[in-house]
């Protein structure tokens, strides 16, 4: 009880974050507890407390991540993300190139000896919000600039988008719309961004038509062309290609109001991956409209926090990059909520902090530990503290046009 309080003293940052955090593993360790018993029965010979046990320590490393990444001068990630970025364009063409298949996409890297895999997107999303962010902050006088301001922020974004796009379009397509979020946030000349939305959405249509024409192009494209047209088209002819979806919202009609209880589901049985990429259909159907909805407010919550917090920062690079990395979380999984209830098309993506997974949770849980680190330099300077934001930059004109403090 005693190294509780005293572990609870020396935690820092927005405490409602941390409060957060909390609530979702534990939804987490629930949910991943029930949803994983028809995999414990074909792999551990019906041991449903392996992947609890399993879970609980990969969610227990990363609060411990989070919590000595929020223990660090946030203003030190600045100098990282230009290392980060230097390592990331290598990873991600080994991915391509030579890394582990799954689901007839690279996206995977597996470390020699040790035997970890992770998947590259990952390290790619964290460094490049960081680099961006480093990036828009030091040029704000040049922002506006075609070849000073805005092609050193735009190249490093389309390189990594590209090449995260043939394994994982989802990931690409978030990172991309994330980015989009921070340059508007940092001023960048709106006939830009106007001019890079276009040409965005003219990518996409090239692709998807170079999909459809030549299926063999791209590893996902019939994937991701199959999914689209049932999307749209809502066909129920090809029954297999809608199953995941059918299953789900199985799941959520059974679920009703208040739901079953915890460990009453049964479309865990039938839904394909029930504790990762449909982890939110098996939380409504045992929780309830009123379970799911409460897991909806906690990322909310969550959102507005980041929001409080980039407003009171008392630098553009703090403002820029929690709130960069704060948008990635929250979208992410507003998109996995949508796919569980047939707003979107089946995207592949997590419930980040919920899902069951290993280094994408500790992922996670690094960049809220940026974020709440963010937090904790605002808390110092706030009340008086020696520690001050001050980066070997230019200083700035301005600040980012972050929204009022909430």
């Amino acid at each position: 009880m005693m190294s509780t309080l005293k572990f609870a003293k020396n935690v820092k940052g927005d405490r409602v974050i941390w409060v957060v955090v909390i609530l979702l593993s534990i939804f987490s360790l629930l949910a991943v507890y029930s949803s994983t018993g028809t995999l414990a029965y074909k792999k551990h010979h019906g041991n449903t407390e392996y992947y609890l046990f399993k879970h609980f320590m990969i969610l227990a490393f990363g609060l411990a991540l989070m919590y000595g990444t929020h223990l660090i001068r946030y203003t030190q990630y600045s100098w990282i993300s230009r290392i980060g970025m230097v390592i990331t364009i290598p990873l991600l063409i080994l991915t391509l190139v030579s890394g582990t298949n799954l689901n007839e996409a690279n996206r995977w890297l597996t470390v020699p000896i040790v035997n970890l895999t992770f998947q590259s997107s990952d390290v790619a999303k964290l460094f490049l919000i960081m680099y961006l962010a480093r990036v828009l902050s030091k040029k704000q006088e040049l922002v506006q600039d075609f070849r000073k301001g805005f092609l050193p922020v735009i190249i490093p974004v389309i390189l990594v988008t590209i090449l995260i796009l043939p394994a994982n379009f989802s990931t690409a397509a978030i990172l991309f719309a994330t980015c989009l979020v921070l340059m508007f946030i940092g001023r960048v000349s709106m006939k830009y961004m106007i001019s890079l939305i276009i040409l965005g959405i003219a990518a996409l249509v090239i692709i998807f038509l170079l999909a459809v024409n030549f299926p063999n192009l791209f590893s996902r494209g019939t994937t991701w062309v199959a999914r689209l047209d049932h999307f749209i088209n809502k066909t129920e002819a090809d029954v297999d290609a809608t199953y995941q979806v059918d299953q789900a919202k199985i799941a959520i009609v059974q679920g009703g109001i208040i739901g079953k209880s915890p460990g009453k589901s049964t479309q865990r049985n039938f839904l394909p991956h029930p504790y990762s990429d449909f982890i939110f259909a098996i939380i409504i159907e045992e929780y309830g409209i009123v379970g799911g909805s409460f897991v909806l407010l906690l990322y909310l919550i969550l959102f507005f926090r980041v929001i409080k917090i980039a407003s009171r920062s008392q630098g553009n690079f703090g403002s820029l990059l929690s709130i960069g990395i704060g948008f990635s979380l929250v979208f992410q999984a507003l998109i996995n909520m949508a796919v569980a209830v047939n707003l979107f098309p089946v995207t592949g993506q997590t419930l980040p902090l919920v899902s069951m997974g290993g280094t994408s949770i500790w992922f996670t849980s690094i960049s809220l530990g940026i974020i709440l680190s963010v937090s904790r330099t605002t808390e110092i300077e706030t009340e008086g503290g020696t520690e001050v934001e001050v980066l070997q930059e230019p200083k700035l004109i301005s600040k980012p046009q972050i929204a009022p403090a909430i």
